[in-house]
């Protein structure tokens, strides 16, 4: 086989990274084969693969991000040192291949086409796996739509399954900037560093006035550079039940038996679908597994990669090369989040996810901002704040997919009016919180229309309040009419430190997390008309966080 030297960049960002394998094996390089996609379109695609004699498995990588980095090193040269052929391939419209790039239409039959063209290659030995991040993931379930026979193992990093719930929130909210994040890297990222560093700037200089447009539909094209097909149809088509996302969604189904191998982070803006993905296979009584670090959508590959090359590369491993020494012992490992003694790593593992509890246990608001765990003996008004779209409540850290993503401080933003807390006393003893985490909300508001943005945090001795799970859900009622709204805040490990207070923190948006709710009842990516809103919080509203008490003790790391 004849080969060059992979691409100096790779080799050198390589020599970067500290902590990962030794290399068994010196990597060769073909770069730009044709490989003919479902329709005849030609997808570009790069073959790294050991310097050495005898049979490797191969790893298939679609990408609709370039081929160039980090992809190059962090999937083609890392896994070809250590005894994989590695198939890193653009998706079709990106990276020099042919077609037009659709968000999910082409991904399945392009899997099937790229498989159908590795049976012909006299390296193949017929030991097939998949591996990568968020929209490399999504082309993985795309495969796994109908595995073909040769397909062992996948490895799904901060991944997607559903385009549909990463633009919409089953209330109607639009996550905007998922939306331009996305915008922006399906666009420029395939087109190479530079060009995409400077798309990032042009939309950082524009995003104001794009997120704060009436209308926001067409609104993003000074920020993205010009048009984009697709985003304008999936911020037309907010309903979950919409012909236009028949098909969209590859989540796993009950006859899924791939072994897969899942990855997160609790800021990873996926999270959400990494937890429905892992309960549908163990559901279909897959093989799975699943690690959640203390990571957002960028830092797993960035300061986690270590540990998730380290956890993608034992599953492949015990699934393509039937060397399962790089196990853990269990299906679950969570990393545990907060203050610890002497800065060390806490993870715990677990059997599943989540963890077995008993009743969650129920914080109740006070009416003079205080947490208690003494239920109340009415519904009786607790507090009324406003939202005013002209001066939307913003977001501060969480599971974002921009650079501010992660845990914050946020006392500056519990300083406005338009920001609510209750917290609860200092704790006399550490409290773990594992699971899934809900409020239940009794709201009223004066136009009947609103977002209700719901927080946890943990506050220190100091009073620096630092989030650690939240969600929205939205009101739809009747002016003055009281809703009670159950909003899901997503999941977590956390340890609350002694000392430390549980806070609740409330308000009616996120931007530009989430567009601003028109207060109207109009979609709001068509809204040109908003108003202010006054909400109300009443008594019988609570901050349910699962009971973790029967859970293993944690392990230094």
């Amino acid at each position: 086989m004849s080969f060059r030297k992979p691409p100096l960049s790779a080799r050198l960002l390589r020599a970067t990274w500290r902590g990962l394998p030794a290399k068994r094996y010196d990597v060769g390089w073909e770069p730009g084969l044709t490989v003919p996609g479902a329709d005849g379109s030609a997808l570009l695609t790069d073959h790294y693969f050991p310097r050495a004699e005898g049979d490797f498995p191969t790893l298939l990588v679609r990408s609709p991000y370039g081929r160039g980095l980090p992809w190059a090193p962090m999937y083609g040269l890392l896994f070809a040192e250590q005894g994989f052929h590695v198939v890193l391939q653009s998706c079709r419209g990106t990276g020099g291949s042919g077609g037009a790039f659709h968000l999910w239409r082409n991904e399945a039959a392009d899997g099937l086409a790229t498989v159908a063209w590795l049976r012909e290659q006299p390296w193949f030995d017929g030991t097939l796996g998949t591996v990568g991040p968020s929209y490399l993931g999504y082309v993985q379930w795309a495969l796994a739509l109908d595995p073909p026979p040769e397909l062992k193992a996948m490895v799904v990093q901060v991944g997607l399954h559903n385009p549909w719930a990463l633009f919409h929130t089953g209330g109607g909210a639009l996550r905007l900037e998922n939306a331009l994040v996305v915008g922006l890297g399906m666009t420029h990222q395939h087109r190479g560093m530079a060009p995409f560093a400077r798309a990032a700037l042009r939309l950082r200089r524009h995003l104001r006035a794009v997120t704060m447009a009436e209308p926001l539909s067409g609104a993003y094209a000074p920020g993205l550079g010009g048009e984009v097909a697709w985003l304008e149809e999936v911020l037309a088509h907010p309903d979950a039940d919409d012909p236009y996302w028949d098909g969209a969604s590859m989540a796993p189904s009950e006859h899924h038996r791939v072994p897969i191998g899942l990855v997160t982070g609790w800021h990873d803006a996926l999270a959400d679908q990494t937890f429905e993905q892992y309960a549908r296979l163990r559901g279909a009584g897959c093989e799975a597994a699943l690690l959640v670090g203390p990571w957002t959508h960028a830092s797993a590959l960035q300061q986690g990669w270590p540990e998730v090359f380290a956890e993608s590369l034992a599953w492949l491993r015990a699934h393509m090369c039937a060397d399962p020494t790089g196990l853990r012992p269990t299906a679950v490992r969570v990393h545990i989040g907060g203050e610890h003694m002497g800065g060390d790593h806490i993870w715990r593992d677990l059997t599943d996810w989540p963890p077995p509890t008993t009743e969650p246990t129920a914080w109740y608001p006070t009416g003079d901002g205080h947490l208690t765990r003494q239920p109340p003996t009415d519904s009786a008004p607790l507090t009324t704040f406003h939202y005013d779209p002209a001066d939307p409540t913003p977001a501060v850290g969480g599971p974002l997919l921009s650079p501010g993503a992660g845990p914050r401080d946020n006392r500056a933003l519990e300083a406005r009016t338009d920001v609510v807390t209750f917290t609860g006393p200092p704790l006399t003893e550490p409290l773990d919180v594992l699971g899934p985490v809900t409020a239940r909300l009794a709201v009223s508001t004066d136009t009947g229309h609103a977002d209700v943005f719901t927080r946890l945090c943990d506050v220190d001795p100091e009073g620096r309040s630092v989030n650690v799970c939240d969600g929205l859900g939205t009101l739809d009622a009747s002016p003055g009419a009281t809703s009670h709204l159950t909003v899901p805040m997503s999941a977590t490990a956390h340890r609350f430190a002694p000392g430390h207070r549980v806070r609740w923190q409330i308000s009616a948006g996120a931007h530009p997390r989430y567009a601003r709710n028109p207060g109207t009842g109009a979609p709001p990516a068509d809204a040109t008309t908003f108003v202010p809103v006054r909400l109300t919080l009443h008594a019988d509203s609570a901050l349910n966080l699962p009971d973790s008490a029967n859970s293993p003790p944690p392990m230094a790391d």
